[in-house]
């Protein structure tokens, strides 16, 4: 049975057989009792999965036809495939599970923001993005980069950037360079007033991020906090630290 790439489902299939196996060992080396991995298309890294022993694996895929062709060519997968979007799919396990993925550039910052609703259950996560986009997962505070997404990723995982790839390891190639992240948990999340507070402090300071803090979010704070010298700074100049810190300082 063939296939056909969609556009509209931001399809890029990986070819490049070196790629696929340091995806699938990078998930692996943490010997996963339960993985889910989201958008197989044709199955690069599929099969490196499904035979693990002692692993429960489930895959999911929005694409009818990538469906059909997966259970096609790998029987033994029949009823671990679930037709549908990673967006909106219910908790595929019930405990703790790690995630892989050659994710949908169109929707890949979407799915990072899903793993952030499942953090407490999700214990590791390897994908694929468009460089520019795990560049922004990775990066620290006082880089150009460092932003809203880098902000809220590190308040509860740890990022590892782990290696690029080029665009003629895909069929069709994309016209961006690629690389593969993983993020696990944080051992210890940095002490805040709640994540509601950090996510609201973090999206207001880097809405106008060329603007000092003080300027930027006076609105979340008391005129008596906002004399505090760190609101002399710039969003991106700001750890994860310290922003969990100023959440206690919020009205």
């Amino acid at each position: 049975m063939s296939y056909t790439l969609k556009k509209s489902l931001g399809q890029h299939f990986l070819i490049n057989e070196t790629i696929c196996k340091q995806i699938a060992d990078a998930v692996l080396i943490g010997n996963p009792k339960q993985l889910l991995e989201v958008g197989p298309g044709a199955g690069a890294i599929t099969r490196y999965f499904y035979r693990v022993k002692d692993m429960d694996f489930k895959a999911v895929e929005l694409d009818q036809e990538k469906f059909e062709y997966l259970q096609k060519t790998f029987p033994k997968i029949t009823g671990k495939i679930i037709l549908g979007d990673i967006l909106n799919i219910e908790k595929p396990f019930e405990g703790k599970f790690d995630v892989v993925g050659n994710f949908p550039y169109n929707i890949s910052t979407e799915i990072i923001f899903k793993m952030l609703e499942w953090k407490d259950e999700v214990n590791c996560v390897v994908g694929m993005f468009q460089k520019e986009v795990a560049e922004r997962i990775a990066a620290k505070e006082g880089n150009k980069t460092y932003g809203v997404i880098s902000a809220l990723i590190q308040a509860y995982f740890a990022v590892e950037y782990l290696f690029e790839v080029d665009e003629k390891s895909f069929k069709p190639p994309p016209k961006v360079k690629s690389a593969v992240i993983r993020l696990k948990p944080l051992a210890v999340i940095p002490e805040m007033k709640s994540a509601k507070k950090y996510t609201l402090l973090v999206k207001t300071a880097f809405n106008q991020r060329r603007k000092t803090l003080r300027n930027a979010v006076k609105p979340l704070f008391l005129a008596d906090a906002l004399t505090d010298p760190i609101f002399d700074k710039r969003a991106e100049q700001l750890s994860v630290k310290d922003f969990a810190a100023l959440t206690f300082k919020m009205q």
